[in-house]
């Protein structure tokens, strides 16, 4: 019933745009887990009053970044396996809650790698463990985060 989509269809589905969107490419995903790169560019908004002339990348960013790859992406792809097409764009996978420990700062250009891995998938609610690192595979943060999928009749 439902089809594999590839990582540019993901991102077509990803409902948060700039300047809120936190992923630049889905590198890899499947029934088990999901890879994403973004690189938190110099100009980001949040960079001018975030500690003014020594900025990092607040905690929360960071969150959202890797929930919109380890659950809204990773949620995206297992619907897009239970639902036929034509049904993929009237779902949206909110995030529910999570429990992050953050390890190190990540500076204005750097670029992080996310991996989120499925803990469990059920009525469309989905848990997963999800790993943030630097260039250097560096752990920047990490959380087991929940999300819930719902259908969204809004034209």
């Amino acid at each position: 019933m439902g089809v594999q989509l590839s990582p540019s269809e993901l991102l077509a589905l990803l409902p948060q745009q700039k300047p809120f969107r936190y992923v630049d490419e889905i590198l890899e995903v499947n029934e088990k887990m999901i890879r994403g790169r973004y690189t938190f560019r110099e100009d980001e908004y949040f960079y001018q009053g975030h500690f003014p002339g020594n900025p990092i990348t607040p905690g929360v960013i960071l969150l959202e970044s890797m929930c919109q790859v380890g659950v809204v992406c990773l949620g995206i792809y297992l619907v897009g396996l239970e639902l036929p097409p034509e049904e993929h764009k009237n779902w949206l996978t909110l995030f529910s809650d999570a429990e992050v420990e953050f390890s190190r700062s990540v500076l204005p250009g750097e670029t992080v790698e996310i991996v989120g891995e499925l803990q469990f998938w059920r009525r469309r609610k989905l848990k997963a463990k999800v790993t943030m690192t630097n260039e250097k595979g560096e752990v920047v943060a990490s959380t087991t985060a929940s999300g819930i999928g719902v259908r969204n009749d809004a034209e």
